[in-house]
């Protein structure tokens, strides 16, 4: 079996009425919902980039209020650890976003947590797959900032 095998689209022949404008087993789409019922949440946008002299990934993040407007610096501190905040999350010129400052959660101590967990995995007889490091990663960041919701569906396999 090759090509010959698939039928052609050009080759297609409907019959009269053959396509239908709206598909009558298709659910009813929903009522729309009263804004007044939606919880408005702060949000931030975030960028990782690589940190030439700690040779280690770096996050930034940039916070904005319920309404889109973009957070002030001490609003954003609130958002983080109360133990991290000012000293290992910090507000600096974004290295590629030039008039910017955001708040980045300094690298100097990433590599030494990032081997601290990647340790107890393999400790605990499971090998580290290169593909996970930045779920790891994450996961470190998120003891950080704990107000950001991740999700950690993974799997490791031994």
């Amino acid at each position: 079996g090759g090509d010959d095998d698939m039928p052609d689209l050009d080759d297609l022949e409907l019959e009269e009425g053959g396509i239908e404008a709206s598909d009558p087993s298709a659910l009813a789409a929903a009522p729309a919902q009263d804004a007044s019922d939606f919880v408005k949440a702060r949000s931030y946008t975030v960028s990782i980039t690589y940190d030439k002299y700690y040779m280690v990934p770096r996050m930034w993040l940039f916070g904005y209020n319920e309404d889109g407007k973009p957070l002030t610096h001490p609003q954003v501190f609130q958002d983080m650890s109360q133990d991290h905040a000012k000293k290992t999350v910090t507000i600096d010129p974004h290295p590629h976003i030039s008039g910017v400052s955001q708040a980045s959660v300094h690298p100097c101590k990433h590599s030494l947590a990032m081997k601290r967990i990647i340790d107890q995995i393999e400790d605990g007889d499971s090998q580290m797959r290169p593909d996970t490091a930045l779920f790891l990663f994450l996961k470190f960041i998120s003891s950080v900032i704990p107000t950001i919701e991740y999700d950690f569906t993974i799997d490791f396999v031994s």
